[in-house]
């Protein structure tokens, strides 16, 4: 059961990313941000799921990445509703 939802996860985390690429490339570049966080959060899942041994510290500094990517990809969609 938790294999599968693991599963679910990535398939829809790689969708987010996936459609924050095509959003992206319609003049809003700020969601790059997002399709690259979402590309971490993948790496990581399927990196849990296939067993890959990956040092703390690289996931670390990924996640770190991945929030400042997601922070500036928010900002940019706050800017440009104000």
């Amino acid at each position: 059961m938790a294999n599968a939802m693991l599963l679910i996860s990535i398939v829809l985390e790689a969708a987010v990313a996936f459609i924050a690429v095509l959003a992206a490339l319609k003049q809003r570049p700020h969601l790059y941000g997002l399709a690259f966080t979402f590309g971490v959060y993948v790496l990581y899942d399927l990196a849990r799921y296939l067993g890959w041994n990956v040092e703390q510290g690289v996931l670390s500094a990924l996640f770190l990445a991945a929030t400042v990517s997601a922070l500036f990809a928010v900002w940019g969609l706050y800017k440009e509703r104000s």
